[in-house]
C-alpha cells in the first residue's frame, strides 16, 4: 500500500510541472491509518472534513506525525463547533460567512491565538453549497480584515462537478481575478488559493491555484475522475 501510493503521488506531481501547489490529501473517508500511509509517503497536509472525527484520528496518530503535519478543516463548519476547531486546524479553508468569521476570531483571540482562515466563494450560485458571492465579499471584506486574531490567507472554492474544461476554467479564473481585486483594493496579501480536486486540479493550477484538495486520485490508477 505505502509503495502503491508513493508511486501514485510521484506521478500526481510530475503532472503539476512547471506548477508548484502544495498537495492537501483529503483524508475524510479513511481512519488514521491512511493519514499514516500518506505521510510515510511524505505529505504534510491533510484535510478533513468534519471536526469531531478529525479530532478523533489526530489523537490516535503518534506524536512525531502530529507535530509534523498541517491538518486542514475543508468541510463547513458550524458555528457550535467553531470552539473545538479553532487553534486544531492549521487552516480553516470553509469560512462561507461573516458571522462564522467572527465567531472564530473571538474564539482565537480568547485562546490567544492566530487563526488562519480562507474564505468560501460560490462563484458558481450553487443552492446546495455555502460560501460568499463575490459582491458580498466585497461588501463586507473590509469587517473581515479587521477582525482580531484571524489571519486571511486567500480564497477557497469548490466547482460543481462539470466535464466542461472552459466552464471550469472560468471559475477558477473567476477566484483569481476576485484575489487580485481584494489585494489592490484592501492593500492586502492573499497568498493561498485552494481550488481544484481529484477531477479538476489540473485546470486549477493553471488557473492560479496555491493548494489542491486531493482524494480518491491519490488511491487510483487514472489520471483524472472523481470528487475530492
Amino acid at each position: 500500500m505505502h509503495d502503491a501510493i508513493t508511486e501514485r503521488i510521484e506521478f500526481i506531481n510530475s503532472t503539476l510541472v512547471p506548477y508548484n501547489p502544495k498537495i492537501v490529501a483529503v483524508t475524510k473517508y479513511s481512519d488514521e491509518s491512511l493519514i499514516l500511509d500518506y505521510y510515510k509517503a511524505g505529505l504534510r497536509d491533510f484535510g478533513e472534513n468534519r471536526v469531531q472525527v478529525a479530532l478523533e484520528k489526530i489523537n490516535k496518530l503518534p506524536e512525531e506525525v502530529r507535530k509534523n503535519s498541517r491538518f486542514h478543516l475543508i468541510g463547513h463548519l458550524q458555528t457550535n463547533k467553531v470552539k473545538d476547531a479553532v487553534g486544531v486546524f492549521y487552516m480553516i479553508h470553509s469560512v462561507d460567512s461573516l458571522k462564522l468569521a467572527r465567531a472564530i476570531s473571538k474564539e482565537a483571540e480568547k485562546k490567544g491565538l492566530e487563526q488562519k482562515i480562507l474564505l468560501q466563494v460560490n462563484n458558481a450560485h450553487e443552492e446546495q453549497k455555502f460560501g460568499f458571492d463575490t459582491e458580498e465579499l466585497l461588501g463586507c471584506m473590509e469587517e473581515l480584515l479587521s477582525l482580531p486574531s484571524l489571519k486571511i490567507e486567500g480564497l477557497m472554492n469548490i466547482a460543481p462537478l462539470s466535464q466542461d474544461e472552459d466552464y471550469l476554467r472560468n471559475l477558477f479564473k473567476n477566484i483569481k481575478t476576485l484575489k487580485d481585486k481584494l489585494e489592490l483594493d484592501y492593500k492586502v496579501k492573499l497568498n493561498e488559493l485552494s481550488m481544484g480536486m481529484s477531477n479538476d486540479y489540473l485546470i486549477a493550477v493553471q488557473e492560479g491555484s496555491t493548494m489542491i484538495r486531493l482524494g480518491r486520485i491519490l488511491l487510483k490508477n487514472n489520471t483524472m475522475g472523481g470528487t475530492q
